[in-house]
């Protein structure tokens, strides 16, 4: 089996701290690993070695070659000027994907009827579906959420469980943080408590 995701030995810090200490995991299709720990306890840092955009201070991470991915992180990434419709038209530009997926993605979301407002003018939940409604815009195999629960009401948690579900038992993965109990029924899921 393909492993999607992988760390060895991999130790994060900020600063002269360390977060996370030799650190071992593979990520296969349909895995689910869920990073807990109170705040400040390195799940974010640990997302953004994942994601690339920061170095650990040893160890390695590996993503299967060419195999592109999802990262939602604490910020939702919307212009606050530009309408909803507008955020994902640009989202689709930057990333080379067609923007044929944008309204069924809303309406999965229940956003349709909101894509014309100006992103400022929606709650954080809205905001919080607006960002992760790319995840079905564009098939991905690797998700990387950081605290995607996080303003969500039931209905919003509700609609992220069947997602994650339908996207593991549909062969991807999922990093996520978060420190409630993930929505859904999720087959495999490793928890890995940080700090």
């Amino acid at each position: 089996m393909t492993t999607l995701l992988s760390a060895t030995a991999l130790c994060i810090g900020r600063g002269d701290r360390r977060l996370v200490s030799d650190l071992h995991f593979a990520l296969q299709p349909g895995d689910v690993l869920h990073l807990r720990g109170r705040n400040g306890a390195g799940k974010s840092s640990l997302i953004e070695v994942l994601v690339g955009l920061r170095p650990p201070q040893s160890g390695q991470v590996h993503r299967s070659a060419g195999d592109a991915f999802h990262w939602v992180g604490h910020r939702n990434a919307l212009n606050p000027d530009l309408t909803l419709r507008e955020n994902l038209d640009c989202w689709c530009a930057l990333n080379g994907v067609p923007g044929d997926g944008i309204a069924p993605a809303l309406d999965r979301m229940g956003l349709a009827r909101l894509r014309l407002r100006p992103a400022r003018t929606l709650s954080a939940g809205q905001k919080r579906r607006a960002a992760l409604s790319r995840l079905l815009i564009a098939r991905r195999s690797l998700w990387l959420l950081d605290e995607p629960l996080s303003g969500l009401d039931g209905e919003g948690l509700a609609v992220l469980g069947q997602l994650m579900n339908e996207h593991v038992t549909g062969e991807g993965a999922i990093v996520v943080t978060s420190h409630q109990t993930l929505p859904g029924k999720l087959p495999r899921v490793t928890v890995i408590e940080l700090g």
